[in-house]
């Protein structure tokens, strides 16, 4: 009994450093040079199965907000340090002094910034019954009933001389498969300043995205609308799988660097730089009164009922890998995320769990 639990101990041990071991990608280079519009996921998947884990091939340290900066044209080395692949800069070492020339468009980004930096400012996921009590939109100076930029209009609440606001129009109504309501989209249509405060003020608007309608409500603009973009990607560990809530652009069917909603939030412990594998739940297989297998399309109503009233009438198929999506914006019970990796569409209700390369250690 001894040697078992013995033996127990090693093999849970041995899981979990296979668990945090950096898989090289077969055929990979031994040096890359930087390129305009690298970013570091990119990067990573010259060398790594899961390039979501460069922080690891960087040796970053998760309390560093941006422990490596990069830049084009720099040589990227693998080396081995304590058995462990690292990727290193070795600059070029000339005779001459030199200054190292940087690019204007600075250090080499996480993602892809410009795919997400509207999302950061814009879209917002707040409580409905909250969003219908925020100063309204009457109307404006001019007899329009759209108004842009340039234009004022007259808010239904004493704001503040001086103060910028957003201008946002309520979008889709959120809600969990369970039935449990998880907000209300709020879409920023323009921002604007307030040029004369009183009973109802007034806005002049400074931008806009889309036209400004009456009923329209107003919003301090986020102090997270001016948070840092950069992302140390991480797998997220949740008590309960997440669902895809939904498309931002209302797709049918989603792929790689598109955004979605997702229905789990800070409340959760979903954070920014979570990422998720996404899978599509195995289909349950029906055994007939002959013996065969009867797929969910094929069903009888008799077959269907024998499903949900017994399981050994009913064979779970395994889920179906689609890719990886990273989150980048977090609200209370949901957050936005990027598709970094699709092998199939990504549709509503896929499920979102623990990375598949950590799934070991469980």
């Amino acid at each position: 009994m001894k040697r078992l639990i013995l033996l127990g101990l090693i093999l849970l041990n041995c899981s979990f450093v296979f668990a945090d071991t950096l898989t090289l990608k077969s055929g990979h280079p031994d040096s890359y040079v930087v390129e305009k519009g690298d970013t570091l996921w990119d990067i990573s998947a010259h060398f790594l199965k899961d390039p979501w884990r460069w922080p690891k091939l960087w040796g970053a340290n998760p309390q560093i907000a941006n422990p490596h900066l990069i830049y084009p044209g720099d040589r990227l080395t693998l080396v081995f340090i304590d058995g462990e692949p690292r990727l290193v800069v070795k600059p070029h070492i000339r005779k001459s002094p030199e200054g190292r020339i940087l690019s204007k468009d600075g250090a080499i980004p996480a993602i892809d910034l410009a795919l997400i930096r509207p999302y950061l400012i814009q879209n917002r996921v707040v409580d409905g019954d909250w969003f219908d009590t925020q100063p309204m939109v009457l109307g404006g100076e001019s007899e329009s009933r759209h108004h842009v930029v340039g234009d004022v209009i007259y808010i239904q609440a004493e704001l503040t001389l001086g103060d910028k606001f957003g201008v946002y129009e309520q979008g889709r109504e959120f809600v969990s498969k369970e039935g449990d309501e998880l907000g209300v989209e709020a879409i920023l249509t323009a921002s604007g300043r307030v040029i004369e405060s009183g009973p109802v003020s007034k806005v002049k608007l400074l931008s806009n995205f889309r036209e400004t309608v009456a009923g329209s409500r107003v919003l301090p603009i986020e102090d997270d609308s001016l948070m840092s973009a950069y992302f140390m990607p991480r797998a997220a560990e949740l008590a309960s799988p997440a669902s895809v809530l939904a498309s931002e652009k209302h797709l049918r069917e989603m792929g790689k660097l598109d955004v979605v909603y997702i229905d789990k939030g800070s409340e959760d412990g979903v954070e920014s730089g979570h990422v998720f594998s996404i899978y599509k739940d195995g289909i349950d297989v029906v055994i007939n009164g002959d013996g065969q297998p009867v797929i969910p399309t094929e069903r009888s109503t008799y077959e269907t009922m024998l499903s949900s009233v017994s399981s050994g009438n009913s064979i779970k198929m395994p889920d179906i890998y689609r890719g990886k999506l990273m989150v980048f914006k977090v609200f209370d019970k949901t957050s936005m995320g990027l598709i970094m990796v699709n092998e199939r569409p990504v549709r509503v209700e896929d499920k979102l769990v623990t990375p598949d390369a950590l799934l070991i250690s469980e």
